[in-house]
């Protein structure tokens, strides 16, 4: 029997901040490609169908009740391995990284299915097992065997970026859901060991994409272009911004990969301080909103589900702008609903569909 509260309790909030932000996005990136000679669809206009496509997903998902994923949640991921699996054996290869199963129509990049996966098996984990002193060591092998297959998988292909995103996910639930002050000083002991042996593990464009962040004028005309190029774009927005279609470095093809990693620094060079601010601020309303959501939800799974896909949200922007301004190495890391990608944007809005079905549901015992 169809429930009235759900209608009434509509998180009409939340879908509006995600249309807008992902509006800003499709209009950024009419500007990107306006000098790009285009046999096909504009990318904006596929942008724009993604969109379309994300919002069905959100409306579909919000209307179906988060408390039954939980019971699929191994399922779902047993079958997001066995995608891993696949993509290494016989995946689509571009650029030199095999990430990507040809399904005719789309282009399935499990590695981004996975983040979705992971967020509810980790919540179905952690909601079940509530440690009122906080996790020990002892406490945390199953999730953490459970982390570290997706995670060796997705490096074998390569793709650091999305590893690193898992990582920081399951970080930040970890954080959440409790940890005795013992078992965070061996984990981050644990971590920095990790981060020294795994250098030795990287491969030379990931090294060298690391020493390009420490100095990026080492090669101003290779490794370093691309960060060098994208501050002074950034930069040169001043307080006001250029204009709409009047960036020098978006349209006269000096920004490199302006429609994906770094289309933030196209919307920094033609709308300027003032409107970066309004963007991060529309992108910090939707993160404090999400943990809102996590605050009141209705119990344990439906509040880490909640957290963590606002963790994957935060997460995803504070690495894109990292890259951006120079301040962290460039891993390949979309900003959420601003990016163009299909996969990127139907896993945000998968997301965005859970958060919205954790709100609608947060009366219901």
């Amino acid at each position: 029997m169809f429930d009235r509260r759900l209608v009434v309790n509509f998180d009409w909030i939340l879908l509006l901040v995600v249309c807008a932000l992902a509006g800003v996005g499709i209009v950024n990136l009419f500007s990107a490609t306006a000098n790009w000679q285009l046999s096909s669809t504009p990318l904006y206009m596929k942008q724009l169908v993604w969109l379309g496509g994300g919002l069905i997903l959100v409306l579909l998902i919000c209307c179906f009740d988060y408390r039954h994923l939980e019971h699929f949640a191994i399922h779902g991921y047993i079958v997001s391995i066995g995608m891993l699996l696949f993509v290494l054996l016989s995946g689509k290869t571009s650029m030199g990284a095999t990430r990507w199963i040809n399904l005719g129509f789309f282009n399935l990049q499990p590695s981004e299915v996975i983040k979705i996966v992971m967020i509810l098996l980790l919540a179905r984990i952690f909601g079940r097992t509530a440690q009122p002193r906080g996790y020990s060591l002892v406490d945390l092998w199953r999730p953490a065997l459970l982390l570290l297959l997706p995670i060796g998988l997705i490096l074998k292909q390569p793709d650091l970026g999305t590893a690193l995103m898992l990582i920081f996910i399951s970080a930040s639930m970890l954080l959440f859901a409790g940890l005795r002050r013992s078992t965070l000083l061996s984990l981050g002991l644990l971590g920095l060991i990790a981060a020294v042996l795994g250098w030795f593990g990287l491969h030379d464009y990931q090294k060298t994409r690391i020493m390009t962040f420490l100095n990026p004028e080492a090669d101003p005309l290779g490794s370093g272009y691309h960060i060098i190029q994208s501050k002074i774009a950034v930069g040169s927005g001043g307080f006001l911004g250029k204009g709409f279609l009047q960036g020098t470095q978006s349209q006269l093809s000096f920004l490199p990969e302006r429609h994906t990693d770094f289309a933030f620094s196209v919307f920094a060079e033609e709308w300027g301080f003032v409107g970066c601010s309004l963007l991060l601020l529309g992108y910090l309303f939707l993160i404090i909103w999400g943990i809102y959501i996590a605050r009141r939800a209705a119990d344990r799974f439906g509040m880490f589900l909640a957290f963590g896909v606002t963790a994957m949200i935060f997460w995803h922007i504070v690495v894109n702008l990292g890259m951006v301004i120079g301040l962290l190495p460039v891993v390949g890391v979309p900003l959420p609903l601003f990016s163009y990608g299909g996969t990127s944007m139907v896993t945000t809005m998968i997301g965005v569909g859970l958060l919205m079905s954790v709100s609608m549901r947060r009366f219901i015992f």
